[in-house]
């Protein structure tokens, strides 16, 4: 092969999982470069006798691309678009091409592929005709099976054809078989059309025009490897109009799903009230539209040639629902986020309402839809003769309904045969199929002889004798199938107890716990920038798997099983996954599983270093808030250590010394800090105090206020040690404009660091100690209900989320996670902590901006309060998403510049050199700043030092009034 060829630890690690809850690791992992070189591995294995599986997105969840000798990815090179014909509406693809590329290449002709499974934007084409996905609109266009029309194909034997329909002189002795078997064919296949367990040889009756290449479509990689192929695609509906429907339960909303078949709609999908829900804790109410009032919904999709027709059709349709709890969205954002809670359903429903793991197994079964209610009725009373929960949601015009369960697999599989056992009897006993899109895998394949008879499983392993009689592709799915409860992943997997870092509330105080919340949907995958995510920055810079979210927690994971990744802590394949994680904090709001890597390679750090030399970074780097406040605490000392550091040779020193890349310029010291300018200048324009002494001035009195009749509501000023150190002019410009908004602006007369950069190079130790003293600083303000405003999003997003985990018995964490806000928080929120009805926020309808949200900001505190903000004000701004590639320490250490770069130019580089001049580059966060500074020479602005260049004279109070 031309192509890398991987049998590292690491690389093994990562691609010993896919979507499934099984763990097989492979001996070697190969990313050919094209056809040629994927004909070349497979000649090597069938020399050999090694078996090959083929991988797509790796986003399987029946464990269908793992296996234990060659896996290659076509995802990586084999990802072309090799021909569009609008007038033919076909297109030609390479099996790694991701979905979403075709649909965007398809779109200027108006056209699509029809079926669009949720993981559509990091799902290959491969991977899809591999499982015959479906998606929500196979209602409308059919599954993968009825949409491909030839495919490139080299069998087990080396055989390579182009399977098509009329004729099946290309695989000798299967029209024999065929012929022998018309009666089982007939009878136990193609019964209904989620019926995608097994193979789906009907395509290859007479009656259904011998069509070769729909019978391949799901077959696993089980008896070809897929080359290429050619595809059917449909015209895009003009104005899909989505209609939302209530109803008490889930088995209700199913009931009525036959009647509205009948309008020909193009999806319909059932949601369970519950997973909505989780969306609302985890994501906030704003990340839910107004829903019609029920405990279960259906989501139709209609469409037309107008969004009149569309509408009509609503109408018509919301007539015959059996319901009056309807909700109609035309396309615009609520419609966009009602798609986006269903897109995430599988990450979602990774946990239980309780907070339990859910894991696939059971994962899509399906019926005929007029048996939908009552199977589900039978199913939830199936689960609770277990003691399992699960968020039931799905394609309910198709009956397939998708399911993961708290199946307890921490000790033994045991548990989850039980449970499947009993479940596919029931889903046979309703006319249905174990698999309704995703295939069969090593979840139920050994159950397949409980859906069909001893004839139809024979002529099963008689097709796949034709194919691949060496059993070499993908071998234990589908024919002589391994257990279902053997080679699962986490029963092997060790406790990993917090100790004296991270506490893991959430994960029941393991590690382990929490780094199996990757159930592998790869989302992390997806460059969902374009929907404004911010997800995997590292992974958009060098597209490979390790420097994904997904790829980090599979090797996190076997060093938690001990025999692949053996050296614990230490291990080096850990450190080389995580070294190129940016701690952006992105996946914890954007992965659906809730995956918060940041927060785990700290851990990882801290318990590697705990008490042993550092890397250099971690003293230069990470202890930069001491290293700023000494060069700022002695006069003329900053200006004496920025002259000095000017001289280019000389920085070059100081920063190689320090293990930075000597392509970074230095910092720029103030020389004078904030909390000099609030001795010296800032008398009398805010109030330097305790918190007990601003307790006692407020004793009974409301949250915020003086208790002085006619007083200002007081809100404490936060300076983080980035803020006074090296930027200055911002509290300086958030002071006032606290003070136009009709605020006391209080200082705390002790400063407090939040202990971020201790946090980010994993000496929580260190962290803990900040972050105590923090709370011995801003507790009583915070218990008094004085609302605390931070300015560096990274440093308030520590008081947000970090310091409870770090200091979770300290009751004080509590309250100043609770009363910490942004500035836009404060500034938007409603009186009393909010600014009364008599300020408005300055006018800003004549500027036009570039804005970086911060990566933290986006991820703990949402970025929707800024944008109303901004708004209200009348500004023009674009909203970039994705990191601006620095991330404090990371794209300032040495071996890190290059991927830095190439993350700011996913997005913030080319932003900014679009712009026009004088447009303005906003951007709260230091790190953002810089990176723009040193890589553009363009400087950015705070939101604070915005809204000051803007007030008015006299009404808004400006400093010095």
């Amino acid at each position: 092969m031309r192509g890398a060829v991987d049998d590292s630890r690491r690389r093994r690690a990562e691609y010993s999982t896919d979507a499934s809850n099984y763990r097989v690791v492979p001996q070697v992992v190969a990313f050919p470069q094209d056809p040629d070189d994927v004909l070349a591995a497979l000649s090597v294995t069938r020399e050999l006798g090694v078996p090959l599986t083929a991988r797509g997105g790796g986003t399987s969840v029946a464990g269908n691309a793992v296996g234990t000798g060659v896996v290659l990815d076509f995802s990586r090179h084999v990802n072309r678009i090799l021909e569009i014909d609008p007038e033919a509406r076909t297109a030609r693809i390479e099996p790694g091409v991701v979905m979403a590329a075709l649909q965007k290449a398809a779109a200027p002709h108006g056209l699509r592929f029809g079926p669009d499974p949720s993981t559509q934007a990091r799902a290959t084409l491969g991977g899809m005709i591999g499982n015959n996905a479906c998606g929500p609109r196979a209602v409308a266009y059919g599954r993968t099976a009825d949409n491909v029309l030839e495919l490139d194909v080299v069998d087990g034997t080396g055989r390579r054809f182009t399977a098509g329909h009329g004729s099946l002189d290309a695989v000798p002795g299967l029209d024999a078989l065929v012929r022998s078997h018309l009666d089982v064919i007939r009878t136990e296949l193609g019964r209904f059309g989620r019926q995608v367990s097994g193979y789906s040889l009907e395509h290859l009756l007479p009656e259904k025009g011998v069509d070769l290449a729909k019978a391949l479509v799901g077959t696993e990689g089980t008896v070809g490897t897929l080359l290429g192929a050619t595809v059917r695609l449909v015209p895009v509906s003009a104005a899909p109009v989505l209609v939302v429907l209530g109803y008490p339960d889930m088995p209700t909303a199913a009931d009525a799903v036959p009647a509205l078949l009948a309008h020909a709609p193009l999806a319909i999908e059932g949601m369970d009230s519950r997973l909505v829900d989780v969306v609302r804790r985890v994501r906030g109410a704003a990340a839910v539209p107004p829903l019609p009032e029920g405990a279960g919904w259906l989501m139709v999709e209609v469409g037309g040639d107008s969004l009149d027709e569309a509408m009509d059709r609503a109408r018509a349709l919301a007539a015959d629902a059996r319901t009056t709890a309807v909700g109609v969205f035309p396309p615009g954002p609520q419609a966009a986020a009602m798609w986006r809670i269903r897109e995430d359903g599988a990450g979602l429903g990774g946990r239980t309402p309780s907070g339990e793991q859910a894991w696939p197994g059971f994962e899509d079964s399906a019926v005929p839809p007029e048996r939908l209610g009552a199977y589900l009725r039978e199913l939830e009373a199936l689960m609770a003769d277990h003691g399992v929960d699960g968020l039931a949601y799905g394609h309910f015009g198709d009956g397939c309904v998708h399911l993961r369960l708290d199946v307890p697999m921490e000790r033994s599989g045991d548990p989850l045969r039980a449970f499947m056992t009993d479940a596919a009897h029931l889903v046979a006993s309703h006319g249905g199929s174990l698999s309704g899109e995703h295939g069969d895998g090593r979840a139920r394949s050994e159950l397949l002889p409980v859906m069909y008879s001893e004839r139809a499983i024979g002529l099963f392993e008689a097709f796949k004798d034709l194919l691949d009689p060496h059993d070499l592709l993908n071998p234990g799915v589908l024919v002589r199938p391994r257990p279902l409860d053997v080679d699962l992943r986490r029963p092997h997997a060790r406790p990993l107890l917090a100790t004296t870092g991270f506490a893991f509330q959430h994960d029941a105080g393991d590690l382990t716990t929490a780094v199996h919340r990757c159930v592998g949907v790869g989302k992390c995958r997806a460059d969902t920038t374009a929907a404004g995510g911010f997800m995997c920055p590292s992974y958009l810079a060098t597209k490979d798997e390790k420097d994904s979210t997904r790829g980090r927690a599979r090797v996190l994971q076997e060093m938690a099983n001990g025999t692949l990744v053996s050296r614990g802590w230490s291990s080096p394949e850990v450190h080389e996954a995580l070294d190129l994680c940016l701690s952006c904090k992105a996946c914890s709001s954007d992965c659906p599983a809730g995956v918060d890597m940041a927060q785990y390679k700290s851990e990882v750090l801290h318990r590697t270093y705990r008490r042993r030399l550092r890397p250099v970074t971690h003293y230069a780097l990470g202890w930069l808030p001491r290293w700023t406040r000494l060069v700022t605490s002695l006069p003329g000392l900053a200006a004496l250590v920025n002259a000095t550091l000017r001289v280019r040779p000389v920085a070059k020193a100081v920063l190689a010394s320090a293990g930075i890349d000597t392509r970074r310029q230095m910092v720029t010291f103030a020389t004078q800090p904030f909390r000099t300018w609030v001795r010296r200048d800032g008398a009398g324009q805010v109030t330097r105090t305790s918190g007990r002494a601003a307790a006692r001035a407020g004793s009974g009195s409301p949250a915020g206020s003086s208790g002085a009749p006619g007083a200002k509501p007081r809100v404490l000023l936060w300076t983080d040690s980035f803020s006074d150190t090296l930027s200055p002019t911002v509290p300086q410009a958030a002071v006032q404009v606290l003070r136009a908004a009709g605020y006391e602006v209080l200082v705390p007369d002790h400063d407090a660091c939040c202990g971020l950069t201790w946090i980010s190079t994993g000496q929580l130790d260190g962290a803990r100690h900040q972050l105590s003293h923090l709370l011995d600083v801003l507790g009583p303000f915070a218990v008094n209900g004085i609302p605390i405003v931070g300015l560096e999003p990274s440093c308030t997003a520590v008081l947000r989320s970090d310091l409870l985990d770090l200091l979770p018995d300290d009751p004080r964490a509590v309250a100043v996670a609770r009363e910490t806000r942004t500035l836009a928080e404060l500034l938007t929120a409603p009186a009393p902590i909010g600014p009364g009805d008599r300020w408005q926020v300055p006018d800003l309808s004549d500027v036009t901006a570039v804005v970086q949200p911060h990566c933290h900001h986006y991820s703990v505190m949402t970025w929707t309060a800024d944008r109303t903000l901004l708004t209200e004000a009348g500004a023009t701004f674009s909203a970039l998403a994705g990191c601006c590639g620095l991330a404090g320490n990371f794209g300032m250490e040495k071996g890190h510049y290059e991927v830095s770069v190439a993350v700011a130019e996913n997005q913030l580089l080319p932003a900014l050199r679009a712009a026009a001049p004088g447009d303005v580059y906003l951007a709260d966060g230091y790190s953002c700043r810089t990176q723009a500074d040193q890589l553009a020479g363009v400087q950015g602005i705070h939101l604070a030092e915005l809204l000051a260049s803007r007030l008015r004279a006299g009404r808004d109070q400006p400093v010095g009034a």
